[in-house]
């Protein structure tokens, strides 16, 4: 995008309306939970159904996509298993165990774990705002799981534990997702993640319960309306988010759109509100402030690193112009 085009509305509206998928998918899967199902079969059936449908879209849009050189499928199998496939289990049983806001507030630190990992590993240097960003995160963390509150944070010791591995989990992924994108497509990253986790659960299910994937999942016999909620998750909460979210990232940019998507946290605390009478106390919404103001720091140094080089460029041209 040109530095002074104007930034279409379009790209907030496609990011925006995938945070609000991705947040009623949440509390789709908390309601999945508390009548019976497991995260582990919703993690299943998301990932299963997911990778069959993207599978299908593909190859009816663009079957170019699908193309991988072979000597990268080890890559691809462990971005898949040691990555999507824990992302997803990790953060569904977070959910079973925490409010949703919360979850989603906890696995909304794995862009702070990515500014350490860059400090610690790739040599980048521990800025102001990194700092500030990392304060308010750790602070923000302690206030939404309830550290103020000793027997809540009793309550949710569990559920904490499982939050900051999905926060690790999903980190890993996104560093290690970056590879795959230097060379392939989104589209092509997320589906080969998607199918190699998908196969691991359903070969972990097959041995474990010694059936099929779908005969397992037809015997529990669920009743329609949480047919429609796994669907909705695998759908409207997996693919299409993430078709909405790529687009968005097209028209403006990974940093508007990173900042925009913190709409997530906070549309799920008002669907779960809605529709599980789940609450938050003041201090841990406290928290969830100090978490999303940490990511939009992030987001901000990012792009200001990223236009400095160019900044730089520009006043060198202009004073060889002045010069000449």
């Amino acid at each position: 995008m040109p530095p002074h085009s104007p930034v279409p509305r379009r790209g907030y509206l496609f990011v925006a309306l995938a945070a609000l998928l991705w947040a009623v998918s949440g509390a789709s899967a908390k309601y999945l939970f508390t009548n019976g199902m497991t995260p582990l079969q919703l993690t299943q059936a998301r990932v299963t159904l997911g990778g069959v449908l993207l599978l299908l879209w593909l190859a009816f849009r663009n079957r170019s996509l699908l193309a991988i050189s072979p000597r990268d499928i080890p890559y691809f199998m462990a971005l898949g298993v040691a990555g999507l496939a824990m992302v997803n289990f990790t953060y569904l049983i977070t959910i079973s165990k925490l409010n949703v806001a919360a979850a989603v507030l906890l696995q909304y630190l794995a862009p702070v774990l990515i500014a350490l990992h860059a400090i610690l590993f790739l040599g980048d240097h521990l800025s102001r705002a990194t700092l500030m960003a990392v304060v308010g995160a750790t602070a923000g963390c302690y206030l939404v799981v309830g550290g103020y509150n000793l027997e809540l944070l009793a309550l949710n010791r569990e559920g904490v534990l499982w939050g900051l591995i999905s926060a690790v989990a999903f980190a890993g992924y996104s560093i290690s997702s970056e590879r795959g994108m230097r060379r392939y497509s989104p589209w092509t990253v997320l589906f080969y993640s998607i199918i190699f986790a998908a196969l691991f659960w359903n070969i972990l299910n097959f041995f474990w319960k010694g059936a099929p994937p779908p005969i397992d999942l037809a015997r529990h016999h669920y009743p329609p309306l949480q047919w429609f909620l796994i669907c909705y998750v695998a759908i409207l909460g997996t693919l299409v988010p993430f078709g909405l979210y790529f687009q968005g990232i097209n028209l403006i940019r990974s940093t508007r759109a990173s900042i925009t998507a913190t709409l997530e946290p906070i549309s799920a605390g008002l669907i779960s509100f809605l529709a599980l009478g789940e609450t938050l106390e003041p201090l841990q919404i406290a928290g969830g402030i100090l978490v999303i103001g940490a990511i939009i720091l992030l987001q901000l140094r990012k792009e200001y690193d990223d236009a400095t080089p160019e900044l730089i460029r520009r006043q060198q041209e202009t004073s060889d112009h002045s010069r000449s």
